[in-house]
């Protein structure tokens, strides 16, 4: 669907079936400029209205992704809570409320931000996204890791593996990344895409594996 606001009544016949209108009056300070590959003018919300705009109507998962994502793009939650505090919509204003209470920058993808709310609703808050960890093979920086724990969660998209260097490349760095890890004392848990429709076994690998790093941290002090 594309989303549309305008200042005037609309219908559905009128706009398209792929198009939703929204009816509301928007300030100056709501409105920025995009420019189409073929130099047309393009006028838009601004990136911090969209968010709010988006959490109002989206549901909570699909908001996130917009709202990380803006916030790697510079928008701040400082700017966003104000604008939804002087914001006169008042429908949709706990959603928005409930989306601030969950963003984070640090996600760099739609998959990372999936992981952390599935994360969050298994209450493992303990979990830090883009985690820094020296090992002897250099510092490796994993999506999640729990420093208690000792338990490192990568989230494996296609991407990760085809968009930058030959997939033989990044698979062999990865799997050098992963042994220095195991070295230093930590187990690497990794998600897929098929793993975040599935909660319910997600969160018992991850228990799995938190038990597993508990009995070797064990093993380890006793030695």
């Amino acid at each position: 669907m594309v989303h549309v606001t305008t200042g005037y009544a609309n219908t559905r016949k009128s706009a398209g079936g792929d198009v939703r209108t929204h009816r509301m009056n928007l300030q100056s300070s709501d409105l920025s400029t995009l420019w189409s590959p073929d130099g047309r003018e393009i006028l838009t919300t601004s990136i911090e209205r969209t968010v709010l705009d988006c959490a109002r109507i989206l549901p909570l998962e699909q908001a996130a992704v917009i709202g990380d994502h803006a916030l790697c793009k510079g928008a701040r939650i400082e700017s966003l809570r104000r604008l939804l505090d002087e914001s006169p919509v008042k429908r949709g204003s706990r959603r928005a409320l409930d989306l601030l209470a969950v963003l984070d920058g640090r996600s760099e993808s739609v998959g990372e931000t999936r992981t952390r709310l599935l994360l969050r609703s298994f209450g493992l808050t303990m979990f830090i996204p883009q985690f820094e960890i020296p090992t002897t093979g250099g510092r490796f920086r994993a999506d999640f890791a729990d420093p208690e724990s000792r338990v490192v969660i990568e989230f494996d998209g296609k991407g990760k593996y085809t968009d930058y260097k030959p997939t033989d490349d990044v698979l062999l760095a990865e799997r050098s990344r992963e042994n220095a890890l195991i070295e230093e004392g930590w187990l690497v848990l990794r998600v897929e895409w098929k793993h975040l429709a599935q909660p319910g076994e997600l969160r018992r690998r991850l228990a799995a594996t938190m038990d597993r790093s508990r009995i070797l941290r064990g093993h380890r002090l006793a030695s």
